[in-house]
């Protein structure tokens, strides 16, 4: 079986799709290829479709919230982690989206396993993923309000019960006492 030589993915994408290529960075022999949100699909396709490359196995997608930091383009970022096994190398391919409506085309069509990762993002982080073909929440409850993965989420704590205040944290847990 011939096996045809591997290819830069990062020059192949900017011959084909090069308006979609908005950064390249590599860190650590990792490289992260910053697209166009509205071109993701596309990308995608072409990373795995094109001979010599052949990215054939969508590991994770995973986001980020950004806030309230200033050094990143938008507020979210949303990260494709995908693995060639042919060639045995990796490649992570991320989006940047605004605040205000972050939508992204949904890659089901490419990897059906994609479904149930970006249900998880809609759920914990408020991100659409335009053509999912199942937008339900995941881990939340459908009655849920807000998105718990978000850093403005508001935070839910309990105060910790030592000797010095355990009279004070005993009088909201009436049923604890014997």
């Amino acid at each position: 079986m011939h096996i045809p030589p591997a290819i830069d993915p990062v020059e192949s994408l900017k011959a084909a799709l090069g308006d979609a290529i908005l950064d390249v960075k590599v860190f650590r022999k990792e490289t992260t290829v910053v697209v166009e949100p509205s071109r993701i699909v596309d990308v995608m396709l072409h990373l795995r479709n094109t001979t010599g490359l052949v990215y054939n196995f969508l590991s994770d997608i995973s986001a980020v919230d950004y806030y309230p930091d200033t050094h990143h383009p938008e507020r979210f970022g949303v990260a494709y982690h995908i693995y060639s096994m042919l060639y045995n190398r990796r490649l992570r391919v991320k989006v940047y989206l605004p605040e205000e409506e972050p939508v992204v085309p949904s890659i089901t069509s490419v990897w059906p396993a994609a479904n149930w990762l970006e249900r998880e993002i809609i759920d914990m982080m408020g991100i659409t993923f335009e053509g999912h073909p199942d937008p339900r929440r995941l881990l939340m409850p459908e009655d849920w309000d807000g998105h718990p993965h978000r850093r403005d989420y508001p935070l839910g704590k309990e105060v910790v019960q030592f000797s010095f205040n355990a009279e004070e944290i005993m009088k909201y847990k009436p049923f604890a006492q014997k």
